[in-house]
């Protein structure tokens, strides 16, 4: 079946021939032949049932923000969930759909009072994407806040997963090693705390990212995990590529370890500028470093 009959199931708002430059935080040069938005878990299902059956490639995206895609050209179907935003606050409990902004919820929270995602106002993801990533900073991430999701599983049924069960570790989760697994809610459970010291502590974090991290450029945050007792920035900038650049993408001047898209930059500047860093960073300190960013074919 030819994958332009997608328009004749029910399932949601359909673009075509997307421009991923409004899609993710890279902004590198590429398209996306169809991104589908469903409103509703029904239209999701009804979705996959179609690509499923007819071997069609697609791919789950948040905000775009850990994503690199390697071509000019996605050929497939990209999926995002921003119509699953309903957020629902039992005290100190939050019931939120993985569309939401991670940013919006973790600033919303804090004005209310509570405490728990203080480290989460910086980034840039839903709340999909950020317990697929386990995302984190300053020494909290997800799965200290997340008590369980509610997921698609891959016969399409809906299961609640607990969070023992969901293998948080830094920057890893249960869902990456298992891509079937579409998280659809996330329970987060909070503390009440000082609301001006939240509030304090946010923008004190906020100034310091200001001024230490190149936040005028489109990019996809820090590149490179931290090796144990290191940073990834500090090693890049031993090896000399503070600076460097490959077509439109450069390792940033103002923080080593932020790869930034100058103007016209497309996936595989950025990838091979990744892996010459990678292949530079192991011949000198034998340290393998890994990539928080996911390429996309």
């Amino acid at each position: 079946m030819e994958i332009t009959n997608i328009k004749k199931i029910k399932c949601g708002k359909i673009l075509e021939e997307v421009d991923l430059k409004k899609y993710t935080t890279f902004k590198l040069e590429s398209k996306a032949r169809y991104l589908v938005i469903p409103k509703s878990i029904s239209e999701l299902v009804n979705l996959l049932k179609f690509l499923r059956t007819n071997n069609i490639k697609h791919k789950i995206i948040g905000n775009g923000s850990n994503l690199i895609f390697l071509n000019s050209y996605y050929d497939g179907v990209l999926i995002k969930l921003e119509e699953l935003k309903d957020l629902k606050i039992y005290d100190n409990k939050v019931i939120v759909g993985s569309g939401y902004s991670l940013i919006k919820l973790a600033n919303k929270m804090s004005r209310l009072g509570y405490t728990g995602l203080e480290f989460a106002t910086g980034i840039p993801g839903t709340v999909g994407g950020a317990v697929y990533m386990n995302a984190g900073a300053y020494n909290s991430d997800m799965g200290y806040i997340v008590s369980e999701i509610k997921v698609l599983t891959p016969s399409l049924e809906i299961k609640t997963i607990y969070n023992k069960d969901l293998n948080f570790h830094y920057r890893q989760s249960f869902l990456q090693k298992n891509k079937d697994y579409i998280c659809l809610e996330a329970t987060i459970i909070l503390k009440k705390g000082n609301k001006e010291e939240i509030l304090e502590l946010i923008e004190e974090r906020k100034s310091r990212r200001l001024m230490s991290q190149p936040l005028e450029y489109p990019s996809a945050g820090s590149v490179f995990r931290n090796p144990a007792n290191d940073y990834a920035g500090r090693l890049i900038e031993e090896i000399g590529y503070k600076g460097k650049k490959i077509g439109g993408a450069q390792v940033s001047e103002k923080h080593a370890n932020f790869i930034i898209n100058t103007g016209n930059a497309t996936g595989k500047d950025v990838s091979s500028l990744i892996y010459e860093i990678k292949d530079k960073v192991k011949k000198k300190y034998n340290i393998e470093l890994k990539v928080e960013q996911e390429f996309i074919e």
